[in-house]
């Protein structure tokens, strides 16, 4: 499924290139054909998703559509001391991390991860948004240090991950895929052991679904959202290659047994 089968052009803002994105609450609100759109451009930089995901705002479009520009409100969040590790994950992880040749890392290949994620079918959805103008975006980011990869690895393959975009303290994550039975949720966990242990308070994941509700993320008001992303975005970097799954953080969630 597209991100929106059919764009009504002339109420939409066109951005050209060295243009400003629009402010975030000015998106189309819930009773417009695309709740959330705020803009469409051409452009889509490295330079382009540091303003965007500074302010809120997120890429999404379909192969053969414009750059379209999104914002939804709420905003689904994942507060990190709010994920739930749910039993079946809790064994899935004490069963892999003693399997030889087993292992959770970041950025040992990022460029594999979201070239997965593209390839990576999904229920309900024909085709993929991670086009290959996406995917040299990210891959850019990644060379700035600022888009990253979690990773689940066995005997020398990899076999799930996430790729996500970590400005100042502010994490966002973007998709996932997996070749085995709770890989992503791994990648997933392994991600929020370590914002546990660096202080980053939640995970952006963009929109509501049943999948991520699961694992506890929650709507946010929008305001509420851009005003943490601000205040986050002057927070020190994470180091993500050295960083590794932290069984001590997530063993001090409040749901953890």
């Amino acid at each position: 499924m597209s991100p929106i089968a059919q764009v009504d052009a002339p109420k939409l803002p066109w951005i050209a290139e060295g243009d400003a994105l629009p402010c975030a609450d000015t998106a189309w609100g819930p009773t417009a054909p695309a709740p959330g759109l705020l803009a469409a451009s051409d452009d889509l930089s490295a330079t382009r998703l540091i303003e965007a995901y500074s302010q809120g705002i997120f890429p999404w479009f379909s192969e053969g559509q414009p750059v379209l520009w999104w914002s939804p409100d709420p905003r689904m969040v994942l507060i990190n001391r709010e994920f739930r590790l749910h039993r079946s994950l809790r064994k899935s992880l004490h069963r892999w991390t003693l399997t030889p040749g087993f292992e959770l890392c970041f950025d040992r290949d990022f460029s594999q991860v979201i070239t997965q994620c593209a390839a990576s079918a999904r229920v309900g959805q024909k085709g993929t948004w991670i086009v290959p103008k996406m995917v040299e975006a990210y891959e850019e980011l990644h060379q700035r240090g600022l888009a990253h990869s979690s990773e689940v690895w066995h005997q020398d393959q990899l076999v799930a991950g996430l790729y996500f975009v970590n400005l100042g303290r502010a994490v966002f994550g973007e998709s996932m895929f997996t070749t085995i039975t709770d890989g992503s949720k791994m990648a997933l966990a392994s991600l929020v052991s370590v914002c546990l242990q660096e202080g980053v308070h939640a995970i952006d994941c963009q929109q509501n679904t049943r999948h991520l509700a699961s694992l506890g993320a929650r709507e946010m008001p929008r305001s509420c959202f851009v005003s943490e992303v601000q205040q986050a975005l002057g927070g020190q970097a994470i180091h993500w290659g050295s960083q590794t799954l932290n069984w001590p953080a997530l063993q001090s969630l409040e749901g953890f047994q």
